[in-house]
Parts: structure tokens; sequence; C-alpha cells
């Protein structure tokens, strides 16, 4: 069976290395003339949009998916009419739009932050004299790992905000004191099952996501599982999907989903029964989902911008090294470290040991 990806990045990379075991064969499309994925299947260099290469997707491969949420939901909507393609492009389409997003939470009882859509300078000014100060404002499409968005603290950083994130719709969100966030990685099959990973407590640096460490018995575990599983249905989704959370003393408060595999989740290839990774082509090739259990105390350590000493890294027990074969630049994830104990204490010494070794450049 060939599966077909739009994206060729290092979770297309990842995606494919997972399905391999399965004798599943992979083409990726992406406009990239050397992505990183293409060590691992078929390349098809060309726009997300494109025609042809559309034809030559569908007329390849036997089920498609995406890797990240910059392909247009109407080229997964296009394909979806030659192929099976999950997961659904409304999820697509919902997850790129934050106030889609955000609203679709609200429609299922999930709570969410205080928020207003912005769509000019006045409805930012109008909503912050309603929200209050410190707040967020986001674009409501594109945008990851810190980009797109500015936090204004005081009246002096409205002015002119809405011109300066490129004058296009936005959304604003009131800041919230919270605990620490978590994410909880969900996968649907396409008969409706769903399964989940424990909760993954997060740490960010810059705006970009540093260390995620799998919790066994979290105490918002089943919450986290409730408001994923509700999203799930809601959409008809099919494949993996991540869910970002706030904790705070009243539970739960819904950040934002990912419609895909995605970075919190990567301690799953070496610290869990099935990673996210071999669940989603599972679910993508209508084949049984695997057991999501951890199997060990572990974590994961983003490689950002430059790459620690290997062979020092490798020293320290328990460490997996995963280069993603691209070239480095600031801000960039160029690879992940997992590390893995017998023990939490044995865990945090492990960990303590590798995050002195990075180097990241976060930018």
């Amino acid at each position: 069976m060939r599966i077909g990806i739009v994206g060729g990045g290092q979770l297309g990379r990842m995606l494919a290395q997972a399905g391999a075991p399965l004798d599943l064969r992979f083409t990726f499309l992406d406009p990239g003339s050397e992505p990183c994925a293409a060590a691992h299947g078929e390349h098809l260099q060309a726009d997300w949009q494109d025609p042809a290469a559309l034809a030559a997707l569908t007329a390849n491969c036997d089920a498609i998916t995406f890797e990240f949420e910059n392909v247009p939901a109407e080229a997964v909507a296009r394909l979806a009419e030659q192929r099976p393609a999950f997961p659904p492009a409304q999820a697509l389409s919902t997850a790129r739009d934050r106030w889609l997003e955000k609203s679709l939470f609200r429609e299922l009882d999930i709570a969410v932050p205080p928020i207003a859509r912005i769509d000019s300078q006045a409805d930012l000014d109008a909503a912050v004299a309603e929200i209050g100060l410190p707040a967020v404002v986001k674009t409501r499409t594109l945008g990851y790992d810190g980009k797109g968005q500015k936090v204004m603290r005081e009246p002096a950083d409205v002015s002119g905000t809405f011109a300066e994130l490129g004058g296009v719709p936005l959304i604003l969100e009131g800041f919230i004191d919270f605990d620490h966030e978590i994410s909880v990685i969900a996968v649907r099959a396409r008969d409706g099952e769903i399964r989940h990973w424990p909760v993954v407590r997060n740490a960010h640096r810059q705006g970009i996501l540093h260390c995620s460490v799998p919790q066994v018995a979290h105490p918002l575990q089943a919450q986290a599982e409730d408001y994923a599983s509700r999203v799930m249905r809601e959409l008809d989704y099919v494949g993996v999907m991540a869910f970002e959370f706030f904790v705070t003393d009243a539970g739960l408060l819904a950040n934002e989903i990912a419609p895909r595999v995605h970075n919190s989740g990567h301690w799953s290839i070496e610290g869990a029964v099935t990673s996210q990774f071999e669940n989603h082509v599972r679910a993508v090739a209508g084949l049984p989902l695997g057991e999501t259990a951890r199997l060990a105390p572990c974590a994961m350590l983003n490689v950002i911008g430059a790459f620690p000493e290997r062979d020092a890294v490798l020293a320290v027990p328990g460490t997996r090294w995963h280069d993603y074969g691209k070239a480095p630049r600031p801000g960039r994830k160029i690879g992940h470290i997992t590390v893995l104990a017998a023990d939490d204490e044995t865990l945090a010494e492990r960990v303590a040991a590798v995050e002195a070794l990075l180097v990241n450049d976060l930018g």
C-alpha cells in the first residue's frame, strides 16, 4: 500500500520511518527541491495546489494524509474526491483558523480563555477595553512557534498592532494565570475507535517547545481525553491529533489543536508501545490501532538551530538521537533527543545532563 503525504518535512520523514516495517510505501508532495522526507519515499516537487501534482498523487497512492497545517484545506478536499484523505479537510480548515477552532471548543462546552475576533484596529481597541491587559493577539491563520503574534502588556502596546501584524484577521486572547501547559495526543481510526497517549507536560523557551515529559496518572488525564474525543467525533476525524491545554485551578482551558502528529508526541517513538507516527499511518491505512501505554519514564528535548556534540549526548545513558537531515539555522527544529530511564529521579538527572550539552540557537 502506498500513502501520499502532502508535505516533506520531519513529520513526514518520521511517518515514513514508522510505516516501513508495515510494508507501507510513501510519496511526498512538497515544493522544496530536497525536503528531508525525500530519502524515505518518492518526491513530487510541486506547489500544494498544483493540479497535475495532485492528480499524480491520487493516481499513485491508495490513501492521502498531510504533515502540517500550512497545506490548503482545498487541496485536501480535492484529493479526497479521488482517494481516502485523512484527517478530513474540515478538520484542517478548522485547525488552521484560530477563531473557528476556539468557536468549535465553545460549541462543545470546552472552556477557553477570554477571546475576541479582530478584523480592524477598532475591533482590537474595543476588545482590549473589554478583556483587559495583558493579552496576546495572534493571526487567525498560519503562525507557529511564537510567530504571527504579539503580547500586549501596556496600553501603548495596542496602538498600531493590527497593521504591525499585517492587517490580517486576528484573534485576541486574555492572559491566563495557569500552572503549566499540557498536551494530549489522541488517535482515531476509520471505525471510530479512539486511543490516547499519557498527558504530556510541556516547557517552552521563546515560544518554541523545549521539553516534553509524559505523565502517568496526571489528575487531568480523563478531562483531556474527554475534550480531545469530543473534538475528534465532531470532526469525524481519522488519524492523530494533538490538543494543547493550560492547567488552571479550575481545570483545563483549551489552547489549540494540531490536526497531525505533533512535536510533543515525539517521545512515543521509543517511549510508548506504539508511536504516534505508527498509529497515524495505521489509521490512515485502515489498520487496527496499536496500544498507547508508556513503556518507561522518558522525556523529549528539541534540538533547535544548532546541534550539540553528538557523541557527548549519546554518552548519557538512555539517550536516543534523531537528526532530521535539515540544515541548521536559528529557530529551526533540526532534531530531537529522547531520554529514557528506569525511574523519575534518574530521568531528571539524565535530562539535566543532556540539557547542559544543548547549544540551541533560538534566533
